[in-house]
């Protein structure tokens, strides 16, 4: 059998590992400084817990887990011979691989409602699964470093999470463009252009238009079932350089307005505390996820930046605001905003760009290296007395030769190696040498 793993999934190298796990704790370390607290939902959910949640396109994208057993054995027998699959998929399938942790964490909120004080602030670093075509930046399984408040519609919390995506890409080394924009500046242009019943095709149409162009847009538009008029109205408002000039522009929507008045609110809290990236106002932004009411997200490499010029990368993290979520579950009235860093693409645009600390990528502080039996027995009780004293060491299994100990020391990455003869145990000064310079000193324990 020749091995293989499923598309879009990967293996991860001990220093690919270990770099990922740079990224996770910067990210965890800003979410617990902003007061979020860790919680974990399973990897299946009940299909129908996740279903009629990401739009049209993403359910399709849903992985769907077959029954155990004979899935088949409760299968309609004219839905199969008719290969009818929409009929079908709910009686063969009742779970499904979760598409993000946003849902499940309203399903969480609802089930525990009784264990946990409102507003909650929660994060969690977990996989997701779509059936996405893999690509770059884009795979089938990869994580999701979630921050979300359910309890609040206070805009301090869009002003505090846009301030997340700051601090944690400065602290990153990455320059970024952080968009925002509001779900109910596009109801209120679905309202003005008469599109306000087919206001979900309306944004699946607009969130394509970096990627297709406006002329295909307007066609998806058309095919949709917008009218001339309305698409020339959604043109003027995409036209738009800022959010000072959509504003008249919605003269004739309340929930427009409203949707201007809350974003002039949190770019004014932000504004206040010198952000170190751009944050910055986009009509063109929709994000196409139906349970999204309020402001919406969407970060970017930031390619004027020195060095980015080349990095061609789609958004790097997201999020947005939805007023009632948890109804959905039976739990009314529970108004909440969250953001996701997508840290597959954040790994890859790091890698790209070099930008990993020389150190992310390591594991050992030591490695020693024993030139003979006696060495090594008094090796393995000099590594295990540095490892109590909290330092990362590792010792070379048997006194082989000093070139195939140093091969395997140039393998692991490790920066500085002690060779123990028989005269460094009498002595008690080992010989340190520096990987990277070849440098070599005298050391005694004490001074380890």
């Amino acid at each position: 059998m020749k091995p293989s793993i499923p598309k879009g999934t990967r293996d991860f190298l001990p220093a690919e590992v270990r770099r990922r796990e740079y990224i996770f704790a910067i990210i965890r370390k800003h979410f617990r400084r902003f007061g979020y607290q860790p919680i974990e939902t399973p990897v299946m959910e009940d299909l129908q817990t996740l279903t009629g949640k990401y739009g049209e396109e993403g359910d399709k994208l849903l992985f769907k887990v077959l029954n155990n057993g004979d899935f088949l054995s409760k299968a309609d027998e004219n839905d199969l011979a008719n290969r009818d699959s929409n009929k079908l998929v709910g009686q063969i399938s009742k779970r499904g691989l979760r598409y993000d942790l946003t849902v499940p964490f309203a399903r969480y909120v609802v089930m525990h409602q009784n264990d946990l004080a409102f507003p909650f602030k929660r994060y969690a670093i977990m996989p997701v699964w779509r059936a996405d075509r893999p690509q770059k930046g884009r795979y089938q399984e990869f994580y999701q470093c979630d921050a979300d408040v359910v309890g609040s519609d206070s805009l301090l919390y869009e002003a505090e999470l846009t301030q997340l995506f700051d601090g944690v890409f400065h602290e990153l080394g990455l320059r970024v463009i952080i968009r925002l924009n509001n779900r109910k500046i596009l109801a209120g242009l679905a309202e003005i252009a008469g599109l306000a019943d087919n206001m979900m095709d309306m944004t699946i149409a607009i969130d394509k238009l970096d990627k297709i162009g406006w002329d295909k847009v307007a066609e998806e538009l058309t095919g949709r079932g917008a009218a001339p008029h309305a698409i020339q109205i959604i043109k003027q408002f995409l036209d738009a350089s800022d959010l000072e000039a959509v504003a008249p522009l919605l003269a004739g929507s309340a929930i427009g307005g409203q949707g201007v008045k809350e974003l002039r609110e949190v770019f004014g809290l932000v504004a206040a505390q010198s952000p170190k990236n751009r944050v910055v106002f986009d009509v063109t932004l929709a994000r196409g996820l139906n349970y999204y009411t309020g402001a919406i997200w969407e970060v970017a490499v930031d390619t004027d930046a020195p060095g980015q010029e080349n990095v061609r990368m789609g958004s790097i993290a997201g999020g947005g605001r939805y007023a009632d979520l948890t109804s959905i579950f039976g739990m009314k009235d529970m108004p909440g905003v969250g953001i996701s860093f997508g840290a597959e693409r954040i790994y890859d645009v790091l890698e790209e760009l070099g930008a990993f600390p020389a150190d992310a990528a390591e594991d050992l502080q030591y490695l020693l290296l024993c030139l003979d039996e006696d060495a090594l027995q008094h090796g393995f009780g000099l590594v295990s007395r540095l490892r109590a004293r909290g330092i990362h060491a590792d010792l070379y299994p048997s006194a082989a030769k000093l070139q195939k100990m140093m091969k395997y020391a140039d393998q692991r990455g490790v920066p500085k190696v002690l060779i123990i003869g028989s005269e460094e145990v009498k002595s008690g000064a080992y010989s340190l040498k520096v990987m990277g310079t070849g440098e070599q000193s005298k050391v005694t324990e004490a001074a380890l």
